[in-house]
């Protein structure tokens, strides 16, 4: 399963985008006949949340939101113009702000970040299981 999503990047999109993480996995379970247990769920949002966050915050323009599942995965892939390829920083329970990758990784089985020709591609994998 594959499915794409343009995002405007204004204040909405961060919530229009996990409407669409919790539809595409709606349509995986029901269409499908997928498992995907509520703690997927609750992580997908999640990450999709943290990562179009950082796209809306960090580069101008429009974000490009990605949903996959694939071999036992749900794959959440965010583009955004800015080719700046952020750096996960170290815990600290003293910084206010600033947490979204350090959440990601933590929760996510794998986070990569890819320089495109134009801007940075950021995915996320989480294991259905």
């Amino acid at each position: 399963m594959r499915v794409g999503y343009a995002l405007g990047g204004d204040d909405g999109c961060i919530a229009e985008a996990r409407h669409h993480a919790v539809a595409f996995l709606e349509q995986a379970r029901s269409g499908h006949e997928l498992f995907v247990p509520a703690r997927v769920m609750d992580l997908t949002q999640l990450v999709v949340s943290e990562l179009v966050t950082n796209a809306r915050k960090y580069a101008p323009g429009p974000i490009l939101m990605e949903l996959r599942i694939t071999a036992g995965v749900v794959e959440v892939v965010v583009w955004d113009s800015d080719p700046t390829v952020p750096a996960v920083r170290a815990a600290d329970p003293g910084r206010i702000g600033q947490h979204g990758l350090e959440i990601v990784k933590a929760v996510a089985q794998d986070l990569s970040i890819r320089q495109e020709p134009v801007g940075k591609r950021v995915t996320a994998r989480i294991t259905l299981s």
